[in-house]
């Protein structure tokens, strides 16, 4: 007898509908996703500062000798002997050459040989005045005799000075065969050497010295140095203790200048700094202005003073200038990089304690280096954004990945 099959097909098909049923509730009924935070944006920052901040002006200076000579011949002759060393330091008063002196004291001699002759002269028609005086008191002589003579006295008198001024000339040109520095300074490359004719027009007839052949030692050749002359000379003397740094200001600054100077009677500081480097070279005083404004440039010229103890200025170099018109106390700075600019001026970004950026507007003072001083908008403290700020807007989270020092205090 045949076994009867159970109904399995409609138990399968009901078990389906059953599990898809359950999955489209699951669907329906899943939980949404929650909504991912703002991302905070990485930035550097830095705290504002407090302290004294120099309100400076820029420029491109070059030093020269306080003071430059260049040394000529004042007599005509052969240059018989050069008594400095190339390079050395020389005093003043110091002699530094020789012209052969064998004309000029023959000059003496002829013109002291006069003068005695004229002078003994003199005496002679001083003593027939004396005579002639005595014979008129008595009668003896014409008035006009005793006239005649006290006019001989006279043009003997004119004589024995014109001799004397021949004297005086001749001792001062053979004085000036020993040719002596001017001024204490440095010398420099020696012009001519000795055995050469010079003259006191500065001309050479001969070939210049060996050591300088790339100077000029014909008439009308310029020497070489800071404040050559206009013909070849024998060597130029350089002051270079203290030294002078010149340089130009703006019409603008000039007037900034001399309002905080007193009119130049209160000294600013300058300091000179390498082009090269950067280094600081030297400090030293303004000491000149200009009594003028250049039309063409609207600028005016400065000179500053500077000791130059170590050296490191010499005459022609060029050097960046920093002149101080007023040091600021108490001033509140930022780094630079943290200053933006916008449609509505200048502003920054400030970090709240909710890790948030703030723009505040900004107005800065001056700026020195890498720093600003804000004259309004920053206190001292507030953690400003100085790299980072390009992704920054108004309310945005930020997060802090690095902090840097301000130089002039936290």
């Amino acid at each position: 007898m045949a076994t009867a099959r159970r109904p399995t097909r409609p138990i399968l098909i009901g078990v389906g509908v059953i599990l898809l049923a359950l999955l489209a509730f699951c669907a329906l009924h899943k939980k949404p996703e929650k909504k991912a935070g703002p991302q905070a944006v990485p930035v550097t920052v830095a705290r504002a500062g407090s302290g004294d901040f120099p309100v400076t002006v820029q420029a491109l200076g070059a030093a020269q000798a306080w003071q430059s000579d260049t040394i000529l011949a004042q007599v005509t002759g052969v240059l018989i002997r050069v008594n400095f060393q190339e390079g050395s330091d020389v005093k003043a008063g110091q002699v530094l050459a020789e012209v052969d002196p064998a004309t000029y004291k023959a000059a003496v001699v002829q013109a002291e040989g006069q003068l005695q002759r004229d002078e003994a002269v003199l005496a002679e028609a001083k003593t027939d005045l004396a005579r002639y005086e005595l014979l008129l008191k008595q009668d003896s002589i014409s008035r006009q005799q005793a006239e005649d003579q006290a006019e001989v006295v006279k043009q003997d008198e004119g004589t024995v000075r014109i001799d004397q001024g021949v004297l005086d000339n001749a001792r001062v040109n053979l004085g000036r065969c020993r040719i002596v520095s001017p001024i204490s300074g440095r010398a420099g490359v020696r012009l001519v050497d000795p055995g050469n004719l010079v003259s006191a027009s500065g001309s050479v007839s001969s070939t210049p010295s060996t050591a300088a052949a790339t100077s000029a030692a014909v008439p009308g050749a310029s020497a070489s140095g800071s404040g050559g002359g206009s013909s070849s000379g024998i060597v130029v003397i350089n002051q270079v203790h203290p030294i002078a740094v010149t340089f130009t200001v703006p019409e603008g600054d000039f007037q900034r200048l001399i309002d905080v100077s007193h009119r130049f009677k209160q000294a600013l500081a300058v300091q000179a700094f390498s082009q090269e480097t950067g280094a600081l070279l030297d400090s030293g005083k303004l000491s000149i202005a200009d009594n003028r404004v250049d039309p063409s440039t609207g600028t005016v010229e400065l000179k500053a003073a500077f000791p130059n103890a170590a050296e490191k200025l010499w005459p022609g170099q060029f050097v960046n200038v920093r002149l101080t018109l007023q040091t600021l106390s108490r001033a509140t700075v930022i780094p630079t990089t943290a200053v933006n600019r916008g449609p509505q001026g200048q502003f920054v970004f400030i970090v709240g304690a909710d890790h948030k950026a703030s723009m505040r507007a900004v107005r800065i003072g001056g700026v020195q280096g890498d720093l600003s001083m804000v004259s309004s908008g920053v206190q001292p403290g507030d953690t400003v954004v100085i790299d980072g700020q390009m992704t920054l807007k108004n309310g945005s989270l930020v997060r802090v990945a690095q902090t840097q020092q301000t130089a002039a205090g936290s």
